[in-house]
């Protein structure tokens, strides 16, 4: 295992998101912006919208935006910093795709490495019977797709333009207009947010709740790079 991979963080994407990456069309993830104290955030009943508060605004001594965390501190946070210290992903981090996998020792790709987002019709024809296995579970050594992330930044879901939307990878056709590739790609997005959220927390990280988000810009590496 060569230096890169060692270092190297992991990211988890269901199947969909895997091609978007392999077609060149994902290039932003969007995550949850969790508490980071949670013993402490439970204490002062963090809320999405109530316990994190962002300024937009610069001020004219640091020109820095400003995010308030009452989970980490009362005190209003430059947004550089509070990036640097609690985001999941910094710039330049090299980071390893997780997805649905299975191995096989007479199917020799990758290592005897399947992926399910590959076009597996060929299996077909050897007999093998894919038994997928869950993106959390696949090894480091399995991993094909590198990122560098190339940058990091702190909003809230719904702030994302609709270009984002389609750097998010989502496909939309293009015989439609504009408008309508708005409210589709708007429509698809939030669907696919959605589904990566438990019911449970969907009130307060769902869609409608609005929550903010790391938004994570990445471009795609060899692993020898």
């Amino acid at each position: 295992m060569n230096k890169a991979l060692k270092t190297a963080k992991p990211i988890l994407f269901n199947t969909e998101m895997v091609k978007a990456i392999l077609d060149g069309r994902k290039t932003v993830t969007r995550r949850i912006l969790r508490p980071h104290n949670a013993v402490k955030a439970k204490k002062c009943e963090y809320e999405q919208g109530e316990g994190l508060w962002f300024d937009d605004s610069f001020n004219q001594w640091d020109k820095d935006t400003h995010i308030k965390d009452y989970s980490v501190s009362p005190c209003w946070i430059e947004t550089r910093i509070y990036i640097e210290k609690y985001a999941p992903y910094k710039v330049g981090d090299i980071l390893y795709v997780r997805e649905t996998w299975c191995k096989t020792d007479c199917f020799g790709l990758h290592d005897g490495y399947v992926y399910k987002a590959n076009d597996n019709s060929v299996l077909e024809h050897t007999g093998f019977v894919p038994k997928w296995k869950p993106s959390i579970h696949m090894p480091k050594e399995a991993a094909r797709i590198f990122l560098r992330v190339t940058n990091v930044r702190v909003e809230r879901l719904q702030d994302m333009t609709d270009e984002q939307v389609v750097a998010e990878g989502i496909d939309i056709p293009k015989t439609a207009n504009n408008e309508e590739r708005c409210l589709l790609g708007f429509a698809r997005y939030s669907k696919l947010w959605n589904s990566t959220v438990k019911k449970s927390d969907l009130n307060e990280y769902g869609w409608n709740a609005n929550p903010f988000v790391w938004v994570i810009e990445f471009e795609r590496v060899e692993e020898n790079e």
